[in-house]
């Protein structure tokens, strides 16, 4: 991963019709902006390279192509994702967005809007669909990112929410608004979870690796129409093989009757706008870990694999003046 200068700009003559030019202000950084571009020759079958990677940011219109509606002017602020298998992304200066994409964030911080895009989007499609008010849920990994929006979420959507969490985030998910917190440094997630947390509707698994079972052993705690929702990017061969053995196996020879849904999070319209409404009504918040400049991007990536942010990293990219690039 390299800081390259001198790249041409794109400019307003470039836009096709409902796209936007938009300066990058912040980006915040997701695993997966990184794990494609490690993938080493496997990355080519992913993605198109060379490859500019960023997947969230926030940031100020510079200039509107055809078809946008008219009340979006230069100068608006917005917070956008771009898929992260696409060659443009966010760790740039300046980045064109297709219609979709992106959503005006009047009165949000712009730091807190590029670190709620991806991980709040996540959240909400792994949970709103799949729930009723008064529902109870399961978040596995309450005090990463995605658990960190989603317990916030499941809260706004009415649900009891349990997560699992290390000893040094349990305060954190109180804080978001857990109703129950489980500390998997010092106890057995499974035994607590059927010990105390039967008539799930709904199991979140942002971690995918830790409990193994957990999905082999939904039956004992989802309702019926309950629904196991898997999110968590790496898994170990154990995990596999529980899981494996769940999905394929019948009932009667120890398979889960319960859903089974591998979530791959989309960019729609409707949940970014639904997002940016809560964050400007002050109901959902971003947790910030860190903010590096723009120059020490590998610093930031370095924090983020050592797996004790507490909260989004963020990459500053340029100031928030219209027309202000990097100072």
């Amino acid at each position: 991963m390299q800081l390259t200068t001198g790249v041409a700009r794109p400019t307003p003559t470039d836009l096709q019709p409902g796209q936007v030019l938009a300066r990058v202000v912040y980006a915040a950084l997701n695993p997966v902006d990184y794990r494609i571009p490690e993938l080493g020759v496997a990355a080519r079958t992913m993605a198109s390279f060379p490859l500019i990677t960023g997947s969230d940011m926030a940031g100020i219109i510079e200039a509107v192509g055809p078809n946008v509606d008219s009340s979006i002017k230069k100068g608006t602020s917005i917070m956008a994702r771009i898929g992260p298998a696409k060659p443009q992304g966010t760790l740039a200066e300046y980045v064109v967005l297709d219609k979709g994409t992106w959503t005006t964030v009047a009165g949000v911080d712009l730091k807190e809007a590029a670190g709620a895009v991806t991980v709040a989007l996540t959240a909400y499609q792994s949970i709103k669909p799949y729930v009723n008010e008064g529902d109870k849920v399961f978040l596995n990994g309450g005090g990463g990112g995605l658990g960190i929006a989603g317990i916030q979420i499941a809260k706004l959507l009415g649900c009891h929410v349990t997560v699992s969490c290390s000893t040094d985030k349990i305060q954190l998910c109180k804080d978001l608004g857990a109703d129950e917190v489980i500390d998997y440094k010092t106890s057995d997630v499974m035994t607590e979870l059927t010990k105390h947390s039967a008539g799930m509707a709904l199991i979140v698994d942002n971690v995918g690796n830790s409990p193994t079972d957990l999905y082999k052993r939904s039956d004992s705690i989802l309702i019926p129409s309950g629904a196991y929702i898997y999110v968590g990017a790496r898994m170990s061969f154990a995990a596999i093989w529980n899981l494996s053995n769940s999905l394929i196996r019948p009932t009667w020879l120890g398979g889960q009757s319960r859903k089974f849904v591998r979530l791959n999070v989309k960019t729609v319209d409707e949940d970014l706008k639904q997002i940016a409404a809560w964050m400007a009504d002050g109901k959902l918040k971003t947790v910030l870990d860190s903010t590096f400049e723009f120059e020490k991007v590998q610093e930031a990536f370095d924090r983020m694999k050592t797996g004790k942010a507490r909260g989004k990293v963020i990459v500053r990219v340029a100031g928030e003046k219209v027309g202000q690039s990097r100072i």
